[in-house]
């Protein structure tokens, strides 16, 4: 029998705060339009998630960061850790602007092999966070290099950082656009290899100590979508092939900023997409999803991504919230999987999250009548599961509709002609 599943995370379960803080005692969680189970800051401004990295039982998350208002200012890189991807802990913030720039996106990485010499007897193992610095002064004076790379260790696990003495490491040559290092180490071929958005294409840089780099490669001159500039890139190995996801600041499927990918080979210089330069491919075909990427060294080989649940062309610096403004998607886990079209990106929020459900409420098909059921509910949260048996749906449309007192409604449905959510 052929089934359609709806599995949809209605619920907002705000899942941030400091250990062991629940729904009921932390003021935090009862603002205004606060989210409950998507990642937002305490207070100020969000966007890109940045660094994220597993490591000694945690997930980091870092994220660009203004704690001094709710709108775009210098940006910061805030700091949260998790051991299980749904219960936060806010941290300080890790990395501050400098007399070299706001601190832009990037990555973060443990050198297990002491490349960068950063090691100490009680660390040796540092982990290195790789980033752009923007200089303000210099983007208003005209200047085009003002975008260049820089670096800092930690050797408490992150908690602390250390800028190194001889930022920048990878200056600009004067391409305006120049940022967004997503550094992973290449085992095959010993290099740290480092994407970088540079304007509406992608350059690969590779290093053998973090600190000096050399251009191996460019791709995506001729490939994909251009119709914004190109940020936040993310090479990785996934089943047998290489993705790239490459996101785009305007010019996405649904207007605005959006995600593409790429799916590929990579030999340690070159990556070399496997589909017509033409086909443009999204990994998510919302609005509202942004500068996603994953996270490095998760368990069981696990691929972990997580995006900016906002939109810079359409609401990003609106949304209605007095304390803080943005938060992150649902964190979820990316697989390969073979189609009658050639490789596609699969995504499924993390298992983790089935941690959050409490009391179930089952309705048995007795209730529809007319085709039509109607639950009323006072909760705020709930996550709905429906399948729906498609031999048995004559419907060419059927779905749900979510909607309130105030006549406020929400629908969503499937279309089945032409196989559309």
């Amino acid at each position: 029998m052929k089934y359609f599943i709806f599995a949809f995370a209605i619920i907002f379960f705000y899942a941030c705060g400091q250990k062991n803080q629940t729904l009921k005692t932390s003021q935090v969680y009862t603002e205004t339009y606060r989210p409950q189970f998507h990642f937002s800051p305490k207070t100020g401004w969000m966007n890109d998630p940045n660094g994220l990295i597993y490591s000694d039982g945690e997930y980091h998350l870092f994220y660009q960061y203004y704690p001094d208002s709710t709108v775009w200012g210098p940006m910061h890189w805030g700091h949260a850790v998790s051991k299980d991807l749904v219960m936060w802990e806010h941290l300080p913030i890790a990395l501050a602007p400098d007399s070299l720039g706001y601190i832009f996106s990037g990555s973060a990485v443990v050198d297990e092999n002491n490349t960068a010499g950063f090691a100490t007897p009680q660390c040796p193992k540092p982990m290195v966070a790789i980033f752009t610095y923007h200089n303000m002064e210099w983007e208003k004076a005209g200047r085009k290099d003002r975008e260049s790379q820089g670096i800092a260790y930690s050797l408490d696990k992150g908690r602390t950082w250390t800028k190194y003495a001889g930022n920048p490491v990878l200056k600009n040559k004067g391409d305006v656009d120049f940022r967004d290092p997503k550094v992973f180490w290449h085992e095959p071929t010993k290099y740290w290899i480092m994407p970088l958005a540079v304007g509406d294409y992608l350059e690969i840089f590779r290093s053998n100590n973090l600190k000096n780099w050399e251009k191996v490669s460019d791709f995506g001159k001729n490939e994909g979508a251009h119709g914004g500039v190109w940020e936040c890139p993310d090479l990785f190995p996934l089943g047998e092939k290489w993705v790239l996801i490459q996101n785009m600041g305007r010019g996405a499927v649904n207007g605005g900023s959006g995600t593409q990918y790429f799916v590929g080979d990579f030999d340690g210089k070159i990556f070399k997409n496997s589909n017509p330069p033409s086909q443009v491919l999204w990994l998510d075909y919302g609005a509202d999803n942004y500068a996603g990427v994953t996270w490095a060294n998760a368990p069981d080989n696990r691929r972990l991504w997580i995006g900016w649940m906002s939109n810079w062309d359409d609401y990003a610096q609106k949304i209605p919230t007095s304390t803080w403004r943005s938060h992150l998607t649902v964190p979820r886990e990316l697989s390969l999987q073979h189609t009658e079209n050639g490789l596609r990106l699969f995504q499924m929020p993390v298992a983790e999250l089935g941690i959050l459900r409490q009391a179930n409420v089952t309705l048995n098909k007795n209730q529809v009548i007319d085709n039509q059921f109607v639950v009323k509910s006072d909760a705020i949260q709930k996550e709905i599961d429906l399948t729906f048996d498609m031999e048995k749906t004559t419907s060419q449309n059927f779905g749900f509709t979510l909607s309130n007192s105030k006549n406020e409604l929400v629908e969503i449905a499937y279309d089945n002609d032409k196989k559309e959510l």
